[in-house]
């Protein structure tokens, strides 16, 4: 989601070796489903060129990562017609004997992940035996794209605090032009672009790797891909992390709507008292609700008086990314404190021009990230309402104080107008699957904890590790030495973790 109990660990190895410690042939291995025009391929590993990265982070490492493409059936249901995507992928090879490999997924749905493995160059206790694998998913990155012809960005427009009839039938008719574009922009490939279809492309992948059985590390949208795949492919899942998790035992739409109480939970408890305590660098209020309030008022005067376009909901957005991670609270009150300077009377072009840069900094995402988002989430599984009930919904959700996000949930009701039917969503109940460890931080903006546990309780045979006292929104491998090292005696040892707490780390000094 563009962009997730004290005991002790139980000492039990599944299976005495690492998940697909052999590497095997094609020949080998479970390719039930999978044509031999496909398995037959060769990953043709050469070193990652920059431009062959999307969303790559500046100033990033990609020594070591080798990139290669394969080709995946454009329909899983009409494998043996011949018609092709192609699917970008990534590896960074194990410092030691390599025998297993593990899939990575940054989120989204959506979101490029063939960089994605350099995030984790420095979990030296993983990469010892195991190949970290980065995809770029159908629809994204450097795999065969869709897109929503760059309109994505409408539904980010218009204020839903504003609850003038004429502004919010606006907001729902944007939500509208968003869909009629993504759909007859990708005509007939729209709706191949979903879990379904991905996690084959992954069961492709598996096979070419040489392996048989995947271990996974997947960060929000892509707990969802990991569990869906673990459900299909009991037999070939190895050890699944899914870290930061999304709500995957029901609908995107329900899973969805937990987010306004997450990030205001966010803002309120964590952010707003962190500014506080910093007054006399930022001077926006000794306390919580009085950074609030001055947070408000600034808002009220973006609202009349916008920076080169940008107006209330241009700065929320960016103030929702930079909520994600704790590591961001600085560069978020940073951005309070330019658009603070931008509205000042008088204030010089300079000023200004900071402001506007600042919220335009954070929350955008290339066009096939887009399309791929919400060809996923409107294109699987049913989504309910009406016009009606979505505006009163958002109002139910101002009325709340969930004022961050909640009124947003209209400006995202693009899914209300797709006109396609959409594919119906397997039961996820975890029978029959392997232990998968569900890592949560307790204050979660963006896949809050009250979705992690019912997913938790409703999937089989899953952990839970809950990291109190945290609110960062992908914790494996983000520097918390308790969670990496429970994680990992999981991940490369095998060792099946008892539900329990961990503390989080602690806010960040400006």
């Amino acid at each position: 989601m563009k962009r997730l109990l004290a005991a002790g660990v139980i000492p039990a190895v599944v299976g005495g070796l690492l998940a697909g410690a052999v590497p095997a042939s094609a020949s080998t291995l479970n390719t039930t489903g999978i044509p031999g025009y496909y398995t037959g391929q060769t990953l043709d590993w050469h070193p990652c060129a920059a431009d062959e990265l999307v969303t790559l982070p500046p100033g990033t490492d990609i020594s070591g990562l080798e990139c290669a493409s394969y080709r995946t059936p454009r329909d899983w249901d009409r494998a043996n017609e011949r018609q092709d995507l192609t699917i970008a992928v990534s590896r960074l090879k194990s410092t030691g004997a390599s025998t297993a490999s593990v899939l990575t997924n940054p989120g989204g749905p959506g979101g490029p992940g063939r960089w994605f493995p350099v995030t984790f160059r420095g979990q030296e206790k993983l990469r010892e035996h195991q190949d970290v694998i980065g995809i770029d998913v159908r629809g994204t990155g450097k795999s065969t794209n869709v897109t929503c012809r760059n309109t994505a960005g409408l539904v980010n427009e218009l204020d839903p605090r504003d609850r003038d009839p004429r502004n919010l039938n606006q907001i729902l008719a944007n939500a509208e032009h968003v869909a009629r574009s993504c759909q007859h922009a990708n005509g007939e490939l729209g709706p191949l672009i979903t879990t379904y279809q991905t996690i084959k492309d992954y069961d492709l992948l598996r096979v070419l790797l040489g392996r048989e059985k995947i271990n996974w590390v997947g960060y929000s949208g892509g707990t969802w891909l990991g569990a869906h795949y673990a459900q299909q492919f009991p037999q070939r899942t190895g050890r699944f992390v899914l870290d930061s998790s999304t709500e995957f035992t029901t609908t995107w739409q329900k899973s969805f709507d937990r987010q306004p109480v997450g990030f205001e939970r966010r803002w309120r408890q964590d952010f707003l008292p962190w500014m506080a305590r910093y007054d006399a660098k930022y001077h926006f209020g000794t306390g919580g609700e009085e950074v609030r309030q001055a947070y408000e008022r600034l808002r009220y005067a973006l609202s009349r008086n916008p920076i080169n376009g940008n107006g209330p909901m241009q700065l929320e957005y960016a103030m929702i990314y930079l909520l994600y991670k704790k590591e961001s609270f600085p560069a978020l009150a940073d951005l309070l404190v330019k658009v603070r300077a931008g509205l000042e009377n008088g204030a010089p072009d300079q000023a200004k021009a900071e402001a506007r840069a600042a919220i335009k900094g954070a929350g955008d995402f290339p066009d096939a990230q887009d399309g791929t988002f919400w060809s996923t989430v409107c294109g699987e599984g049913r989504f309910t309402g009406t016009r009606e009930s979505l505006i009163r919904d958002s109002q139910r959700n101002l009325d709340r104080g969930l004022l961050l996000a909640g009124g947003g949930t209209l400006n995202a009701s693009v899914c209300l107008f797709w006109d396609k039917q959409p594919r119906p969503l397997p039961k996820l109940d975890g029978k029959g699957v392997p232990p998968v460890l569900i890592v949560q931080s307790e204050h979660d903006p963006a896949t809050p904890i009250e979705g992690a546990k019912k997913a938790h309780a409703g999937f089989a045979n899953s952990r839970m590790l809950t990291v109190t006292g945290e609110g960062d929104h992908g914790i494996y491998a983000g520097g918390n030495a308790a969670v990496d090292k429970i994680v990992d005696e999981y991940l490369v040892g095998g060792a099946i973790p008892a539900d329990q707490s961990v503390p989080g780390m602690p806010l960040p000094t400006p």
